[in-house]
């Protein structure tokens, strides 16, 4: 991990903090209210809570805190506006929406990609594949807008079956910190493509993306059909899950939390998808071509800190090349640079919070405890330039039993485990032994290994010689207690609706 050692640290510190407060000065949102109605107001607490950049530790804003009056109203003006505009709106007419929503953030890229960097510590390489993603993401559900029917149901010369989708009316929406705009956009895009109006909450760690594009779009969308509710879960996330006038909701994070959620829907019966969390394997049989195979393992594990549901956290590499492909991964691993994330050069951000990092030294610790071997990292870097900010060396681990909380559990950060495979049943056993099942890798040349391992993986989401592609169109979601549903896809629209038969007798 390189710095540049040609100025003293307290230099590379300094330069840090000056980019980030220059950086904020130009892209932070001028609203920082509720965005209800149309209108930013404040919390009926009259509370706020800072955002803070975990490069540099520094408070970015202040944002209101929401709480459960605040959800009140927020599904109040939804369903007016569902009740006397969007339930009136045209497919076109949301097809149009979507598209210019699409081409207010294509306008702006570059700045909600600063921002996203500020805000949650991702690298700026990254969080501009995420800006696109969402450009792509809003522009893909506009097309899915027009193309979303009923259908005619054959039967006999009697009678005509017919079925058309109705969306719900008001859907409730909670999304993560780790891809805070383009997971709002995962969501907000089919809900508005179905004819819904919506209530969505940002993660308390990262909100300020979602009220910029509110900023950018308040002209497009009509008032009430998307309302942003800011503020932690205990206060506004579990109102609007157990709200009774909400008729569907969206929620992606971590199963304990949506477990609870589910729960909480059900006092009333509300529908729910749920994409939850993930320990995903990463398979790499013998005849693996080998620099391909480490560069995609690096980005499996290390793509936005590791902080993805679908990272592939548990490696299993064949013994024929156990040996060369270690080497190679670590050194590879190595070479990354931890750094700066408004930097063009930097690898690795920081982790968003330093509670995040906490809870991932916990892990690692968990397993160096139980002696574990360290291929590299395990540790927070040497450099007093960072010393602020939540940042953890990747880290790859090796020689540890595979019931081991560090394995079972998702860690959530830059750590992955290793494992070394040589009977095909054993491994896949192994693969399959967790209580997730989001996502799982194949590294291959040979399209029967590919085609037998994506079969017998438990996922929902497979990826072969690649890993965390996420093209519009594409169905992501989990099996077992990875979630319920899918999104980014045209299936994602049905679940923003309700089937109506109606059967004609002739």
């Amino acid at each position: 991990m390189s710095v540049d050692d040609s100025s003293s640290a307290t230099e590379r510190k300094s330069a840090i903090n000056q980019r980030h407060e220059q950086t904020a000065n130009e892209v932070l949102p001028e609203h920082r209210g509720l965005y209800i109605g149309g209108e930013w107001v404040q919390s009926a607490s009259g509370e706020t809570f800072e955002t803070r950049d975990p490069t540099t530790g520094d408070t970015l804003a202040s944002v209101q805190a929401g709480v459960a009056a605040d959800i009140d109203r927020a599904v109040d003006a939804a369903w007016a506006a569902y009740d006397d505009v969007y339930s009136d709106y045209s497919t076109a007419e949301r097809q149009a929406m979507l598209s210019e929503m699409a081409d207010r953030v294509e306008a702006k890229k570059e700045a909600f990609a600063n921002l996203e960097s500020l805000d949650n510590g991702k690298p700026i390489t990254e969080a501009r594949i995420d800006i696109s993603l969402v450009v792509d993401h809003f522009r893909y559900f506009a097309g899915v807008a027009r193309a979303h029917e009923g259908e005619t149901v054959e039967t006999d010369d009697s009678r005509t079956v017919q079925t058309y989708n109705e969306p719900y009316g008001v859907v409730g929406q909670i999304i993560p910190w780790n891809f805070p705009l383009l997971m709002a956009a995962w969501k907000l895009g089919p809900a508005l493509a179905a004819g819904n109006a919506v209530v969505i909450k940002p993660a308390e760690e990262t909100p300020l993306s979602l009220l910029k594009l509110m900023e950018e779009v308040d002209d497009v969308v009509p008032d009430g059909v998307v309302n942003v509710v800011t503020g932690f879960g205990e206060d506004a996330g579990a109102p609007l899950s157990s709200h009774p006038d909400i008729r569907k909701l969206a929620f992606t994070g971590s199963t304990v939390v949506g477990s609870e959620v589910m729960q909480s829907a059900a006092e009333h019966i509300t529908d729910v998808t749920l994409e939850l969390g993930g320990k995903s394997p990463l398979i790499v049989f013998p005849d693996a071509d080998l620099e391909k195979a480490v560069q995609t393992t690096i980005t499996a594990i290390f793509f936005n800190t590791g902080e993805c549901c679908c990272a592939g956290s548990r490696l299993f590499v064949h013994e024929d090349i156990e040996e060369e492909f270690l080497d190679r991964l670590a050194d590879a691993a190595e070479e990354l640079e931890l750094n700066d994330p408004l930097l063009e050069s930097t690898d690795l951000g920081p982790k968003v919070t330093e509670e995040q990092v906490e809870n991932t030294m916990s892990y690692i610790e968990t397993a160096r405890e139980s002696d574990a071997r360290f291929l590299t990292g395990g540790d927070q870097p040497d450099d007093a330039a960072l010393a602020d900010g939540c940042f953890v060396t990747p880290t790859l681990i090796n020689e540890i039993d595979h019931n081991n909380e560090a394995v079972q559990e998702e860690i959530f950060g830059p750590v992955q485990e290793v494992f070394t495979w040589s009977e095909y049943d054993e491994m896949m056993e192994l693969a399959n032994d967790v209580d997730y099942g989001l996502a799982a890798g194949v590294l291959t040349e040979n399209v029967t290994n590919a085609h037998r391992a994506a079969r017998d993986l438990e996922a929902g989401n497979i990826w072969v010689n690649t890993y965390n592609d996420f093209p519009a169109g594409q169905p992501f979601g989990g099996y077992k207690k990875s979630g319920i549903g899918r999104e980014t896809a045209q299936e994602a629209v049905d679940h923003y609706t309700q089937t109506k038969t109606v059967n004609f007798s002739l």
